[in-house]
């Protein structure tokens, strides 16, 4: 029979738990004490590559508030403009430069983004801590040799290691520049000055006022936002890492080196995306769903066994001898200069904005009219080739190596064009689309999509540069005008002589306009070809 004493394992478990319980609570009243100290932030340190720095958090009201532009750090006040924030280059500012010129035209985009995208998300910020004796030759805190006796920032331990601790930013003692994150907080004192003041100047780039605000009523109506929603913004945090301005031990011309060092460095490592890259990740944008989605299951498309790739995913442009048919670059392009006409809303409200993602209901039905489409384009005699031959013989003009047909099907430029024209006649003009692709299939059969280097071409000097014997891409508005016209599109007489002045224009090479004889003419000789 067992006695009535504890078991003494039990025991110790037991005292283990509440003292773990009690540690717990003690961390979290003295976290809780140190955490409301205004001049004191929770760090973590860390060192890489020699340079020790400090990780934490601040509220975005803090950020506003208390980061100032690096343009404004002392040693450049010489050559600082108040007004744009930006420091003025010449020849003896330039070495001192630490940040590219400040573009005030994206405030109001990322304001927008802030207030009307509850997912928003900024990436942490790298800012430089300095004091009043940095500026000082003569301050105690520099030695006889002019090295720092001591660094710009603050550091309380709250370990055995170092690691964790409280970083001192003490208004009365330090300032504090943003070094990687400008334009960051440019958008969150926007943001700031929005909800407080319920508008904000929108700015041209070098910071002259443009004539108009946003206000917070028009952000309620656009975007459905909650007043609530947007007035507890200013409480939500983001990522902030200090460093010093000068470390201990550096004279001040290594200390500026070093950080102009840093700063270089961080905006190199960050390369930014390419558009193809964009239309492969965006999960916003309508049109780049729509083309993913086409990209891996139309059968013009897909990634097939036994059959080179159709689509180049990285680059916006196709080389001759590339056996891709197009670029995701190009299916984006297409998609939004065709969808677009039944879906404009999909398009971001400005230029710099970040879309709101359609329904789902419009996706699927944005998917199946771009389906129609490449079935369509694939019935096309051109396209039909493809099942016998790759695409550098198609695409190669004549002259080129191995020579080719010079065809514009084959050419990005040429696909979106298409894509715009039949967008419109679609969804603007009411056309069928089945009507149309019988009339384009019939021009291809004619040889209306080839021989683009040939002045006989519809599309010589409209896509094909004559001059410099390459594609060119300003030419591919015009080329959709002249597709819409020759599909019925255009009735009214002023915009087809428009159209017929803007062809002979682009036919036109150093004052000598081309006829579609190959023979120089008058430019008013230059007609419109027949309507299909």
């Amino acid at each position: 029979m067992r006695d009535s004493t504890s078991d003494p394992t039990a025991d110790i478990a037991r005292e283990y738990l509440e003292r773990e319980t009690k540690d717990k609570q003690v961390l979290a009243l003295l976290l809780e004490k140190f955490l409301q100290r205004k001049d004191q932030i929770l760090v973590q340190k860390t060192e890489m590559g020699g340079t020790e720095a400090y990780v934490g958090s601040v509220t975005l009201e803090w950020f506003a508030g208390r980061v100032h532009f690096a343009s404004g750090l002392p040693l450049l006040q010489k050559k600082y403009n108040p007004e744009t924030d930006n420091v003025e280059i010449d020849a003896d500012s330039i070495d001192e430069i630490q940040q590219r010129p400040l573009d005030w035209s994206r405030q109001a985009p990322l304001v927008q983004y802030l207030a009307a995208r509850t997912n928003h998300k900024f990436p942490p910020v790298l800012v430089v801590i300095n004091q009043p004796w940095v500026d000082n030759l003569k301050a105690a805190e520099w030695d006889s040799e002019g090295c720092a006796k001591k660094s710009t920032t603050d550091f309380t331990p709250l370990d055995a290691d170092g690691k964790v601790g409280l970083l001192n930013v003490s208004e009365e003692d330090v300032t504090i520049y943003v070094l990687d994150g400008q334009h960051r907080l440019m958008g969150v004192q926007g943001l700031i000055e929005l909800i407080k003041t319920r508008k904000l100047q929108r700015y041209k780039k070098d910071k002259t006022a443009d004539e108009s605000f946003i206000t917070v009523d028009d952000l309620i109506e656009q975007y459905q936002i909650d007043l609530n929603y947007l007035q507890n913004l200013p409480k939500e945090k983001i990522g902030i890492e200090f460093i010093c301005a000068v470390a201990a031990g550096e004279t001040r011309t290594q200390a500026r080196r070093r950080v102009r060092s840093i700063f270089v460095h961080v905006n190199l490592m960050a390369a930014p995306l390419t558009k193809g890259q964009l239309a492969q990740l965006n999960e916003d944008d309508g049109f780049s769903i729509v083309a993913r989605k086409i990209a891996v299951t139309h059968p013009l498309l897909e990634q097939r066994q036994g059959r080179n790739p159709r689509i180049n995913w990285n680059s916006a442009t196709v080389a001759a001898n590339s056996t891709v048919l197009t670029t995701l670059q190009a299916l984006h392009d297409m998609s939004e200069r065709y969808l677009g006409q039944k879906f404009p809303h999909w398009k971001p409200l400005e230029k710099g904005l970040i879309p709101m993602r359609p329904e789902d209901e419009e996706l699927e039905q944005g998917i199946k009219e771009f389906k129609q489409l490449f079935d369509g384009l694939a019935s096309l005699p051109s396209y039909k080739l493809l099942e016998e031959e790759d695409t550098p013989p198609l695409r190669r003009f004549s002259f080129e190596k191995e020579g080719g047909e010079g065809n514009m099907l084959f050419r990005p430029v040429g696909q979106v064009a298409v894509a715009q024209a039949l967008g419109i006649l679609v969804f603007k003009k009411g056309f069928s689309l089945g009507d149309i692709v019988k009339k384009l299939r019939k021009f291809d059969q004619q040889g209306g999509f080839s021989g683009m280097e040939y002045p006989q071409s519809l599309w010589y000097g409209v896509l094909y540069d004559p001059n410099k014997k390459r594609v060119q891409v300003a030419g591919r508005d015009l080329a959709a005008k002249l597709l819409i016209y020759i599909l019925g599109g255009i009735q009214d007489q002023m915009e087809r002589a428009e159209i017929r002045k803007a062809l002979a224009n682009a036919r036109t090479v150093e004052n000598k306009t081309i006829g579609f004889d190959g023979n120089f003419v008058e430019p008013k000789v230059v007609g419109l070809p027949l309507i299909l």
